[in-house]
Parts: structure tokens; sequence; C-alpha cells
């Protein structure tokens, strides 16, 4: 199976992340990860620095050493930026060949082009990559080619000028060529745009590499506005009856009271009822609770959640005292831990996760620990910081399909959110996130999404029913009935996943601790 995403605007370190992830994944896919970066120089195993002209600081951009091949390029806004992600040696243990490879990417290229307006483009002789006016003395490069290919799988790929400001390559020598110039579509009087180029990319990828199957998703206004019509442009009232199946009664037992004494006592805060989560009468009376940190006021506002999203303050730097406190006071075996995102702070509100975890395990050190982490803008530092600590499970959740990343929580992104999973699991860890479904989503999403989870080696899947909060939260597209969500846990089984955890009243948090044990 080749799965093409088409995920926008990603960060150099999200994207190579996401692509080592999918490069030692076991499922067996192969992957096209098509996007835009912001300004970034990257440079090849083999590249002089002497050819990057300029502190790229000064003109905005990053510099960043990685492990392709070539020399030294420039990827922004307007390049198309493809890398396959594909099994190219002919049987297991045989070794790739990896002229053949890179010549066939160029001739991909070399098609898209032709289908889009510029025909004439092709190689040069003694320089990789695609160009044109070949045969003039005037030879120009449109698409840089850098690739690598270890234990018989690709990595990186091509980087296609569809209209960047060319400037960019002015404080470089492009791929350690002095003496020839770099050009793109717009230079060369072809209008068209980065939608049409990319149907072109996945047109041409899907015959020369998807012959066992293709299946798509992408993350862009352009593909939430056209899956608008999946639900029928239809949504649930907020005032329509429930279903049955999603009615449960209110039972406040001695165990639930006690347990929100504790909680108030200490001075605590839990995402069960700042999230209005509908199992908080189950969860208390068994003793669980997820307690979160670093506030009640998040600076995002994703359209499903209920948490307050004005003005936070600063973190209490007693809180995860407090939290071990209650954490041992409840006798608990397994411990979750949440906060609400905080991008006010340099790091994301790693340290507050960080502090916890070191508390539970001083004063009860048989204890698991469970974190459900925000994306911390996916700052490597921040995220390996967090990662040292060691949580028993770290849990990100990806919420939603591809298409409805930009409705669903604008500040987040898709290929981040995978990219966080994939560096938490190659730092050893047990890997957990989690879906949203009823907010629009089709089945065959939900499906592309979980096999996204399994490529970067999440362990732990939950899947849940939105249940819409307020009239000013995005409405409720559909109710999913308990046989889907059956149907999809055995789907994320057949995958692999260590433990699926599939029902309508399912969150993040429930049945953590019996995941957990699966998952060990």
């Amino acid at each position: 199976m080749l799965r093409v995403r088409w995920l926008g605007t990603v960060h150099y370190r999200d994207a190579h992340a996401l692509q080592r992830a999918l490069h030692g994944s076991a499922t067996g896919d192969d992957h096209l990860l098509l996007l835009e970066h912001p300004p970034v120089y990257t440079l090849g195993v083999r590249a002089d620095a002497a050819h990057v002209l300029v502190d790229p600081a000064t003109v905005g951009a990053e510099l960043i050493r990685t492990d392709r091949g070539g020399d030294v390029t420039f990827h922004g806004p307007g390049q198309l930026v493809g890398y396959p992600v594909l099994t190219v040696a002919p049987r297991p243990g045989a070794l790739a060949d990896t002229p053949a490879y890179v010549a066939s990417v160029e001739q991909l290229v070399i098609g898209v082009l032709s289908d889009v307006g510029l025909p004439g483009a092709a190689r040069l002789p003694g320089y990789p990559g695609v160009w044109v006016g070949v045969g003039t003395d005037a030879p120009r490069k449109i698409c840089a080619i850098g690739v690598r290919i270890s234990r018989g799988r690709s990595m990186h790929g091509f980087a296609l000028n569809v209209d960047p400001d060319l400037s960019w390559f002015d404080h470089i020598v492009p791929c350690g060529i002095p003496d020839k110039a770099v050009t793109s579509l717009a230079a060369e009087g072809v209008d068209v745009d980065m939608d049409t180029v990319v149907e072109a990319v996945v047109a041409r990828a899907t015959r020369r590499w998807g012959g066992l199957g293709v299946e798509r998703q992408e993350v862009s206004a352009r593909a939430w506005l056209a899956g608008a019509g999946e639900s029928n442009g239809t949504s649930v009232a907020l005032s329509s009856r429930k279903p049955d199946w999603l009615r449960r009664p209110a039972v406040m037992g001695e165990e639930f009271r006690a347990l929100g004494r504790t909680i108030k006592g200490h001075g605590l805060t839990t995402v069960c009822e700042e999230a209005g989560c509908p199992n908080i009468f189950e969860c208390w009376a068994d003793g669980t609770a997820t307690f979160m940190l670093n506030g009640e006021q998040c600076t995002r506002a994703c359209s499903f959640c209920l948490v307050d999203t004005s003005r936070p303050v600063a973190p209490d730097p007693g809180e995860p005292e407090r939290v071990a406190e209650a954490v041992a006071e409840m006798g608990l075996t397994h411990a979750v831990v949440t906060a609400v995102a905080r991008d006010d702070l340099p790091d994301g509100g790693a340290a507050g996760f960080v502090a916890t975890i070191d508390a539970i395990r001083r004063r009860s050190p048989g204890t698991a620990v469970e974190v459900l982490i925000p994306d911390c803008k996916g700052d490597p530092a921040a995220l390996d910081v967090l990662f040292a600590a060691q949580p028993d499970v770290l849990n990100h959740n990806l919420e939603t399909v591809a298409r409805l990343q930009r409705a669903v929580r604008p500040s987040a992104g898709y290929a981040r959110s995978l990219a966080v999973l994939a560096r938490a699991k190659a730092a050893g860890l047990t890997t957990k996130s989690g879906i949203i479904l009823g907010m629009g989503e089709t089945h065959d999403e939900v499906v592309g999404a979980l096999a996204d989870l399994r490529a970067v080696g999440v362990d732990i899947v939950t899947l849940g029913q939105y249940l819409r909060p307020t009239a000013a939260h995005l409405p409720v597209a559909r109710w999913w009935a308990p046989e889907e969500f059956d149907r999809l846990r055995e789907v994320g089984e057949a995958m692999g996943f260590a433990h699926v955890e599939a029902s309508p009243f399912t969150r993040s948090s429930y049945h953590a601790k019996q995941a957990a044990g699966s998952a060990r």
C-alpha cells in the first residue's frame, strides 16, 4: 500500500522525525509525504559549510545538517517537497540500486513538469536533479534531488520550485554548484498553483509506486471544504436526544465524593471536571482521576474542547508535590497526568510534567505514571527533557483525521503530532494516542489515521464519540454506533496495536491501567 499525505506546511525537524519513523516502520507500507517547509537551509552529509554565504538567522531561516546526500539547498514556501519513503531493494537483504532510484525520482518530476505546462525538462549529465534549458548555454535547476537509502528503504527526495522567492538561493551556493542558476515554474512563465502540481505528482506517483494500492489523505483548506458533504451537510442539534447508548446515569456514591474531597483538599484540577468527561462517575467511583497541570487556562482554542482558553496564570511550583500527595493518599497504582497547552512558556509546560513524574515516584515508587502531553510546539529540547523522565506511558492525541485538523485544532498540526509520537517511540517509550469521532470524518479516513499512528510505532490507541460541550463548539456531525467502534477495534488490532480502546464513551485515560498492562 502506498499512503500519500499532502501535509501543508511542516517544520523540517518534524518532517525528518516522521520520515525516520516511517523508514523503520514494521507495517510494510510505502509512504509519500508532500509538504512545504518554513525557510530552512539543509546540509547533506558531505556538504561544504562554506557554501552557506550568510548567517541564516539574519535572513530568517534555520540551518540544519541532515542525513541525506548532496550539498546545501534551500526549502521554503512556494516549493513542493516530496519525501518518498519506499522499499526500493528488489528483495529483503539485497542492495538497492541507488542511481536507478534517483533516476526514477528525476523521471517522475520530469513527467510532472510536462503535465503542468513545462515540457523539455531533462537531466544534466554529471549534475543530479532536474533542469531546464539543457543543451543551451544557460541550464537552470528547477528541482533538487537528495536521497538516502538504508536497509533497502528510501528517505528524503525532491524539492520542486513552483513559485518560491528565488532570492533565498542567493545566500548559498545551491547544491554546491557555483556556475549554474536556479529557476522555478513561475520564473519559466508557467502560471500554476501548488494544488495543481500536487495533483500531478500524486498521479505520477500512483502509477510509478502504487501498484499494490493507494490510500490518500491531506491537510488543506481545499480538502476540508471538499469533504464538507461527508455528513450530508448536516449536524446533530445540541438539544437533540442522544442515542440510548450515549446515556449514562450519574452515580455519586461515597467513593465518588471521597475522591472529590481529596482533589479539592489538595487544590488540584482534573481534566475529568474541566473537560466535562462522561466517564467521571465510573472512574471516580473506581478511584481513578486524570490530574491536570499548569493551571486551568489553555493557550489554544480547539473547537471540540471545553477547557477554558482565557489568559493563563503562572504555573504553581507546589502543584507537582500536591499531585504526588493525592496519588499516595488514593493509593493509585496507575496515575494519569495531563496539562493544558502552555504556548506562553518557553518549554511548553514540559517542566511541570517532569517535576510531577519525579514527585510521584518519590512518594509512590510502585505507581506507574502515564502522561498525556501537548506538543510543546514541537521543540526538540523540551520534548527530550520530558522523554528523559521516562514516563511509563507517553500519550499525545492526534484527535482527528488529516482533513479536519485545521477545523478541529487550528493551533496544532497532523504531521507535528505524528512527529512527537515518533520521537517518543525512538526514545524507547510506550506510546499512546487517541482520535475523537463524530466531527465529520469518514470510516476510511479514520482507518488511514490509525495506519499513520501505527506506522510511527504507537502502541495504544483510543477511539471515542465526540459530545458537543456547548453551542459555541463544533457541532456533532453524527453519532457512531457501538458496532462501528467494534469494527474499528478489529481494524486496529489487525494493524498490530497492543491495545485498542474503542467505544462511544472512550476517552484518553479510560481504562488506562488495563491498556498499559496490555502494552507491557
